[in-house]
């Protein structure tokens, strides 16, 4: 995305506005690349994975989430500490 493109700031600005207001988010904000500024990411924490699912249910979360995710660059976007994931075996084990 252009760094200039406004109607994508707007819009992940909405969404971690939205993720702040959910319950069990302990944190969200927008951030921007410094090596290559036309990449950003919402980075946000979460008290468990449920409230991280919840916030992205009902029709008024879909409104401001699906505009912003249809942009989105497909690469993984769930991280957890080490020690709490346990053993990372692939999927086909």
């Amino acid at each position: 995305m252009p760094a200039d493109d406004l109607g994508f700031q707007d819009g992940a600005e909405a969404v971690v506005a939205r993720f702040v207001d959910s319950a069990g988010c302990e944190g969200a904000e927008l951030v921007r690349n410094l090596d290559e500024p036309e990449l950003w990411a919402i980075v946000s924490r979460w008290a468990d994975v449920g409230s991280y699912r919840r916030a992205f249910n009902g029709t008024d979360a879909k409104l401001v989430l699906i505009p912003l995710l249809s942009r989105a660059i497909d690469e993984p976007s769930a991280y957890a500490d080490p020690e709490a994931v346990g053993e990372n075996l692939p999927r086909s084990r």
